[in-house]
C-alpha cells in the first residue's frame, strides 16, 4: 500500500524553523520552501496580531502559487513589558532582526524588574485546498538574564520554559518541540493534517 504524502509549501526563509517544523511533521507531510516555488522577495507582515500576521503570510502564498500552504507567526510576550515584543519580536531593536541585539534590548528593559513571566504564542494558518484553518499553541516560562545554551534561534537562550531548568537553547530539539509554543500549534496542526492524509 503506498501512504499518501501530502505537500504544503511552508511560508518562512528560517532554515531554522523549517528544520524543527519538518522533524514534528515526520514524513506524512512534505514542505515546500518559498525558493521551490520562486518566492525570493520578503512576505508582508503589516498585521498587530500574531493570527493576522499568519494569515496575511499564508494568503500570499497562495495568492502567489494557487498551492496548498501554512504560515505561522511567533511572538515572545513578556508580562511585565505589557506583552510586548509580541508581533515584533522577529524586528525588537530595528528592521535588521539581529537575535542578539532583541535579546540586549530586551534585558535592558527588564533591568530591574522582579517580574519575569513571557509566554511564547505560535498560531499557524493553513490554507488547504482553499479552505482557511487556524491552530495556536503556548507555552509559559520566565525570561533570565543571561543567555545560556547554543541550540534553538531567537529568544531561546533566555526562555526557561515552566518546569524546567534548562533554556529552550540547553535542549535536545526532541524535546523542545515536544513542550515548545510551536511544538503544541504543530501538534494541533499534524493531528488534522493526518485525519486528511
Amino acid at each position: 500500500m503506498i501512504s499518501n504524502v501530502l505537500s504544503l509549501v511552508f511560508a518562512t526563509n528560517n532554515k531554522h524553523k523549517l528544520k524543527e517544523v519538518q522533524h514534528a511533521l515526520g514524513d506524512k507531510v512534505s514542505i515546500i520552501t518559498l525558493e521551490k516555488v520562486g518566492i525570493t522577495e520578503e512576505i508582508p507582515e503589516d498585521f498587530d496580531t500574531l493570527q493576522d500576521n499568519a494569515l496575511q503570510k499564508a494568503r500570499y502564498v497562495y495568492h502567489k502559487t494557487g498551492l496548498s500552504c501554512f504560515a505561522d507567526d511567533t511572538g515572545l510576550e513578556v508580562e511585565a513589558l505589557s506583552w510586548e515584543p509580541g508581533v515584533y519580536s522577529a524586528r525588537y531593536a530595528g528592521e535588521s532582526k539581529n537575535p542578539k541585539d532583541n535579546i540586549r534590548k530586551l534585558l535592558d528593559k527588564l533591568k530591574d524588574i522582579q517580574n519575569r513571566k513571557a509566554r511564547f504564542r505560535t498560531v499557524i494558518a493553513l490554507i488547504l485546498n482553499g479552505q482557511e484553518y487556524l491552530f495556536d499553541g503556548v507555552v509559559w516560562g520566565k525570561i533570565i538574564d543571561q543567555e545560556r545554551g547554543s541550540s534553538g534561534f531567537g529568544y531561546d537562550p533566555i526562555f526557561v520554559p515552566d518546569g524546567f531548568q534548562e533554556t529552550f537553547a540547553e535542549m535536545p530539539l526532541s524535546l523542545k518541540n515536544q513542550i515548545s509554543h510551536r511544538g503544541r500549534a504543530i501538534e494541533e496542526f499534524s493531528k488534522f493534517l493526518k485525519s486528511r492524509v
